[in-house]
């Protein structure tokens, strides 16, 4: 059955963007700008209206609640959708892709992203993701989203009990095999991340060297906390940066990204209990920077 179209009719003259903000829909001026955008919004049958375009008294303005944006446009965007229920959402990020909005940039984000596929899923302008928490711009792979804010805050309060595991390549090879690095770290007002003796937020990461060739290692790495360039600062601490991350340390950047990659995330369902486990795996281009024949090819 197909859901119905919004109608409502103009009772004084005023612009179209704050009409639609004014309607029981309840919508933000973001989302009402979004339905603009991808034309789910008529004045007297015409779709071709701009969020300044003036309405009469009389006029009828239609929200479809059937427009959709084909799932095929999110890759083109850089995310994949890994994962999709009631409760959670799992994607797959490309590096390069903010996980939400920030001063510089608010419109491509994973975060709207995924909120104007799940409006258009859905049929409703009010359906949203909600943020459990980030991916570094420059990292790839696997990202969790709530489809509520009540399972948002339940995934939150037992985030440490999610297995988050990440795929590094590394300048150098580590003294040994495999380890626990723990640090506490503060942030400068520069916005970067720095190992302190006191104070500041404690980090743990456990790692293990799954491979070292010439100058370069694969890392495995564990979170058991969650702080902002965790893994990055960290290796840098060990005197392994991280290939690509000039940020902090990095000499080299043969592969032009970071060379971090989000690889698995394994929890308990928040509404079901039931184990769910997602992997991805590292692109080919990271993993040719361990290879002998050095960056083979892009993806």
């Amino acid at each position: 059955m197909r859901t119905r179209d919004h109608q409502f009719s103009v009772s004084s003259r005023c612009e179209l963007l704050p009409y639609l903000i004014s309607t029981p829909l309840g919508l933000s001026r973001k989302q009402a700008k979004d339905l603009l955008r991808f034309r789910a919004v008529t004045v007297k049958r015409m779709t071709a209206v701009r969020h300044d375009t003036q309405l009469e008294p009389g006029d009828v303005v239609t929200i479809a609640a059937g427009k959709q944006i084909p799932a095929a446009s999110l890759e083109r965007h850089g995310l994949k959708i890994i994962h999709l229920d009631d409760a959670v959402v799992v994607v797959d990020k490309r590096a390069g892709l903010l996980s939400m909005g920030s001063d510089g940039e608010k419109e491509r984000t994973a975060h709207r992203i995924l909120n104007e596929h799940l409006k258009a899923l859905t049929k409703s302008p009010l359906q949203q993701a909600f943020i459990v928490h980030r991916l570094d711009r420059e990292t790839s792979g696997l990202m969790m989203f709530a489809r509520s804010r009540p399972i948002q805050a339940v995934l939150q309060q037992n985030w440490k009990d999610v297995t988050k595991k990440y795929l590094a390549v590394v300048e150098g090879a580590p003294p040994k095999a495999q380890g626990t690095i723990r640090d506490n770290l503060v942030e400068s007002k520069s916005f970067r991340m720095h190992r302190v003796e006191r104070g500041g937020e404690r980090a743990i990461t456990h790692y293990r060297v799954l491979r070292t060739c010439r100058d370069r290692s694969l890392v495995e790495l564990t979170l058991e906390t969650g702080r902002k360039n965790q893994i990055r600062v960290q290796m840098a601490g060990l005197g392994h940066p991280i290939v690509g991350d000039r940020k902090y340390g990095a000499t080299s950047d043969p592969a032009r990204r970071l060379a971090l990659h989000s690889c698995e995330l394994k929890f308990c369902h928040p509404v079901s209990g039931a184990s769910m486990d997602f992997r991805s795996a590292i692109s080919s281009r990271l993993m040719a920077l361990i290879e002998p024949r050095g960056v083979a090819r892009a993806k």
